[in-house]
């Protein structure tokens, strides 16, 4: 549009959700929401239909997921910014989406004035990222700072949830601590340092402490 106002679709399958960011979203300067849908199927049907600058995607959704909606997009309305906007903080959905074309990975908890901020940027070509996600694809791409441990064998990526146990390792917190932490049982975060150990090629907690201090996880 020639005023310089951004036109968004909202997509989620939950609709107190939907209309909620809607609604919050188009009270924000400079942002016009010109519809919404439920599912990833409808996204491409609407997105096609109203011809949106920005679409804010949720990743879980019945019939056609977001991902899926994404690749769509690409093919078929090549110009649409689609920015993924979900609860869903996960490694694996991150670089499914970016894999598929999205411009971008906020999660919900965002103020409707930060949003709002973000779709403008993403429309201007300038990806979007939350915090969380920006750190851990940093600290996947850099390299390890000097007389840093090496990395551990192949495949040693760790997910988010393992991350997130092993800043905590590194706090010096006991598995006890760590589980009411992140609101899991005791076993599950025995599991999760195992795998993490398993997966850096590390032999036990210290070690792994230190694998995240030298790795500016703290």
């Amino acid at each position: 549009m020639t005023d310089g106002t951004v036109r968004v679709l909202v997509v989620d399958d939950q609709e107190l959700v939907r209309e909620g960011i809607a609604s919050l979203l188009g009270l924000q300067p400079g942002i016009e929401v010109v519809g919404s849908a439920a599912d990833g199927e409808e996204a491409l049907a609407r997105s096609l239909e109203l011809a949106p600058d920005v679409v804010l995607m949720d990743v879980r959704m019945p019939r056609m997921t977001g991902v899926e909606a994404v690749e769509a997009l690409r093919r078929r309305a090549p110009r649409i910014t689609v920015v993924m906007l979900t609860t869903f903080d996960d490694d694996e959905y991150v670089v499914r989406a970016l894999r598929a074309g999205a411009s971008g990975y906020l999660l919900k908890n965002l103020p409707a004035a930060e949003l709002a901020g973000a779709v403008r940027l993403a429309h201007a070509g300038v990806g979007q990222f939350d915090s969380s996600v920006t750190r851990r694809m940093a600290s996947t791409l850099l390299p390890p700072p000097v007389g840093a441990p090496p990395p551990g064998p192949a495949g040693g990526e760790l997910t988010g949830r393992e991350v997130e146990v092993l800043r905590l390792i590194a706090t010096g917190a006991t598995n006890r601590e760590i589980a009411a932490r992140l609101y899991l049982s005791e076993g599950t975060v025995k599991n999760h340092i195992s795998r993490i150990l398993g997966r850096l090629g590390l032999r036990d907690r210290t070690q792994a402490a230190l694998y995240a201090r030298d790795r500016g996880l703290l």
